[in-house]
């Protein structure tokens, strides 16, 4: 049967989380670079994460307004396949490291309402994809992996041709419903997969992923 669900599970940080990730039918892995995250990775278990994933699965850095030598650093040693910025990237920038890099860019938002999206319109057919995720609870210093989720109805009034990930307080328990009333056909998990804050629980990877790939069949009758 059919299944075309993308499902990237981000803030990885041990071989064995990996590997969970990869038998499960994940399509992407994330790594982030940076400091202030409870999932961040230095370069060192950067390289040796990336190298014993391989080429099983796509792999994405997820960084925050890194400067060129750090993503020259990213790049040497993880090779991914996409970069994820989660700052205040411009339009310029991406087309900037698009040419330094010759890799695709996911560009983030934090969106709330519908009048969120016209911040994202200046990087349409710029960014490869979009990552849309819940604004931040007040306070927080992460841009993203806050667990927050927003009001999926309003992917309605996104072009239907822009292509994003889904994500913000994604869960095995809502994750159908997720896909149901956004109409995503990729979503991103961190901290819905967790025991602790940026401790990955084999067994909440393992539900999830089987509970999207039982959303998707079913859409697929």
């Amino acid at each position: 049967m059919k299944q075309d669900l993308e499902i990237k599970i981000c803030g990885l940080s041990t071989n064995e989380s990996i590997d969970a990730v990869i038998a499960d039918g994940a399509s992407h892995m994330g790594l982030i670079f940076f400091e202030k995250s409870p999932r961040h990775v230095s370069l060192e278990q950067a390289q040796s994460l990336s190298e014993h994933a391989g080429e099983r699965i796509s792999k994405v850095a997820v960084t925050v307004n890194a400067q060129d030598d750090y993503l020259d650093n990213i790049v040497s040693v993880t090779k991914p396949d996409m970069l994820q910025l989660h700052g205040h990237e411009s339009a310029d920038r991406i087309q900037e490291l698009k040419l330094r890099f010759g890799l695709p860019v996911m560009k983030a938002f934090a969106i709330s309402e519908v009048s969120d999206f016209e911040k994202v319109k200046p990087y349409i057919g710029i960014a490869d994809r979009f990552l849309f995720d819940a604004k931040p609870p007040e306070g927080s210093d992460l841009p993203g992996g806050n667990g927050v989720a927003f009001d999926w109805e309003i992917m309605d009034a996104l072009p239907k041709d822009v292509p994003y990930m889904l994500s913000g307080g994604l869960d095995a328990s809502n994750i159908c419903e997720a896909l149901k009333r956004s109409g995503a056909k990729a979503v991103d998990v961190s901290s819905g997969v967790e025991r602790a804050v940026g401790v990955k629980d084999i067994k909440l990877i393992e539900e999830f992923l089987a509970a999207c790939h039982d959303c998707d069949a079913a859409k697929h009758g």
